[in-house]
């Protein structure tokens, strides 16, 4: 059997970066993946995110980014091998924050390494909450790579993960669509 690899996308994440480091490209998100994975075997990204606020009655914005969105995830559903994980914003002292998104992300990378279901994580996210599952997954022999922008790293995460590599120009400009 193939090493098989599981790619976890902090999916805010790469929506900022797409934006501000690259001018917001529209990207393939299964040839994205193939890259990220190089000599493993796919099983599957998964993608984290939230649907876009909306007030209610929600605003003709509002509706436009909700709708924008819901095309996307199901656009992606219908893609082999990917899995829309959906959290959903709370409001904490007046500002949208995600709720159970890093979570999710984090329960199932435990879960497929310890599982033995994955020989290689590959995550896409700037994010030090993930650093006890990034931990977990290497102590279950996992080994775990970062691509990561300049822009929006922590630190701490690439000096636990063990390999990374940045996001540049060359890779967007292979799966621009």
């Amino acid at each position: 059997m193939a090493d098989r690899a599981a790619v976890f996308i902090d999916g805010a994440y790469l929506t900022k970066i797409l934006d501000v480091d690259f001018g917001k490209p529209k990207i393939d998100l299964a040839g994205f993946s193939e890259i990220l994975c190089g000599s493993y075997e796919r099983l599957r990204t998964y993608y984290y995110n939230c649907m876009p606020y909306q007030s209610n009655p929600p605003t003709d914005e509002e509706r436009r980014r909700f709708a924008s969105m819901d095309k996307f995830v199901y656009t992606l559903r219908k893609l082999p091998r990917f899995e829309v994980k959906l959290g959903r914003l709370g409001c904490v002292g007046g500002e949208f924050v995600q709720k159970r998104v890093d979570i999710a992300l984090a329960a199932d990378l435990v879960r497929l390494s310890c599982g033995r279901m994955i020989q290689k994580a590959v995550l896409v996210t700037g994010d030090s909450d993930f650093l006890p599952a990034i931990e977990a997954a290497k102590e279950a022999g996992v080994l775990v790579t970062l691509y990561y922008s300049r822009s929006s790293i922590h630190d701490e995460l690439l000096s636990v993960v063990d390999e990374s590599a940045v996001i540049d120009q060359e890779l967007i400009s292979k799966v621009a669509r």
